[in-house]
Parts: C-alpha cells; structure tokens; sequence
C-alpha cells in the first residue's frame, strides 16, 4: 500500500499590496508571488499555519 503525500491547492486571490508584513511573509513563504498565481504545496502544519495567517486573501482546495 503505497502512501501518497497529500497536496494543496493555493491561490493568490488579492494583492498583498498594503498587508502587514506577517501575512506578506507567509504568502511569500508558500511560494505566491502575484495574485491570480496557484501553487501546489504539501499538507503540512507549517503550511497550514501559512495559509491561516493569510487566509482571506487566499482560495485553497485539496490537489489531486
């Protein structure tokens, strides 16, 4: 029984323009650089410690 790593979906979906410095750091952190981008990253805690922090910015949906 092979286990897969499990992935999320995460766009940018609004500026980062005038956010704090926090939220800037953690969209950075998962890889988005300009809104409308979508990334592909792994199902972790610090990843999802990262989206909560910026949460309302972000659309985020299960990969696969």
């Amino acid at each position: 029984m092979s286990q897969q790593a499990k992935s999320l979906k995460v766009t940018l979906v609004k500026s980062l323009h005038g956010q704090g410095a926090r939220i800037v750091a953690s969209a950075r952190g998962l890889g988005l650089r300009r809104p409308h981008q979508t990334v592909e990253v792994a199902d972790t805690p610090e990843n999802r410690g990262m989206i909560h922090t910026a949460v309302h910015l972000l659309a985020v949906e299960r990969a696969g």
